[in-house]
């Protein structure tokens, strides 16, 4: 029987670098999706979130556009699309739309969370909680306007209508597991921080998955930290960035992604608190030798269809020289 090939593709936030502009940053999400084309990914997703100075990736359905133009094969999509934010016929229109301009090439991953604060989400709509809610009737509606059958409808979305535009569910708890495994739908688990959940949720997920015209056995791909250097040393050095944001969430001190600095006793200190220990679980930091173990580790354990790292380093080049790394890493396992 043939191993089973596990497929590795790219979560970007579009973190805004200390003394970087947005049009930088969107630009460094461009080039860093051309070159995951050439290193093999499968696809290149981009979260929304709304009111963080850090995070670019607002207008999440607009840079999804800029990347698919500026990419020929990689798949490009939403991880995700926060679903309770929107109406699910723009959502569907939107979607449509970028999937009769790059054919073949978009996802469209759900998620329920607002991917911001309180008031945030109540400024985007008012009814949020309600939405939130009835998540798995607004994926219902999303589904009915990309079909076919909805032709005869008195509500349309026209521009989706028959337009091959897969969709993923997202998750963070459990809650999800149960609707994409009842669905018949691919599920995205953010392992990347919400660590805790990780066993449980794939557990009823595989359990209680039922085949569907999409898909006809249960499809996992999980979230993970990854940050790879020449040495460990470095790989360490390079993760100064992403502890000191993270101390940043703790704190309600959101910050711009800062230079790597060298690691410091104190930093060691904060990766060992129990918080920061548990939602950096699934975060693989180190050289090429020793991140690949702790892949081989996870896949196993997992047995996930397909890998989509994170990758939060300040400078462009390392982070797109850490995807290349991860890229061999993911070559050699298969």
């Amino acid at each position: 029987m043939d191993k089973k090939q596990t497929l590795y593709s790219i979560l970007d936030l579009a973190l805004v670098s200390k003394d970087h502009s947005l049009k930088q940053t969107y630009n460094n999400a461009l080039e860093l999706a051309q070159q995951a084309e050439s290193f093999g990914y499968t696809r290149y997703w981009l979260a929304e979130h709304h009111n963080s100075a850090n995070i670019a990736s607002s207008a999440t359905s607009v840079l999804i556009g800029y990347v698919a133009q500026g990419t020929k094969t990689l798949r490009i999509g939403s991880g995700g699309i926060m679903l309770p934010n929107h109406s699910p016929l723009i959502v569907a229109e939107q979607f449509g739309t970028l999937g009769s301009l790059y054919p073949n090439r978009i996802d469209l991953g759900l998620g329920r969370a607002p991917g911001t604060d309180r008031e945030t989400a109540q400024a985007i709509r008012s009814d949020f909680m309600e939405a939130a809610h009835s998540f798995p009737n607004e994926l219902d509606k999303i589904q009915t306007y990309f079909s076919t059958g909805n032709a005869t409808s008195r509500v349309r979305a026209t521009v989706a209508e028959g337009v091959e535009v897969p969709i993923y569910i997202l998750g963070s708890s459990t809650d999800s597991a149960h609707l994409a495994a009842k669905k018949g739908l691919p599920y995205a688990f953010a392992s990347h921080f919400a660590t805790t959940h990780l066993w449980n949720a794939l557990d009823i997920y595989r359990k209680e998955f039922k085949p569907s015209s999409v898909l006809q056995k249960p499809y996992v791909i999980a979230g993970v930290n990854i940050i790879i250097a020449d040495t460990d040393e470095e790989a360490q050095r390079l993760s100064t960035s992403l502890i000191r944001m993270i101390v940043g969430i703790f704190t309600g001190k959101r910050d711009f992604v800062q230079p790597a600095i060298d690691m410091t006793d104190e930093l060691k200190e904060i990766m060992q608190n129990p918080q920061v220990h548990q939602m950096l679980k699934y975060s693989f930091i180190g050289s090429k030798a020793t991140v690949k173990a702790q892949v081989k580790a996870f896949m196993d354990q997992t047995q996930a269809d397909e890998l989509i790292a994170v990758t939060n380093i300040y400078d462009i080049k390392d982070r797109i020289r850490s995807y290349k790394l991860f890229a061999e890493i993911m070559k050699e396992l298969n």
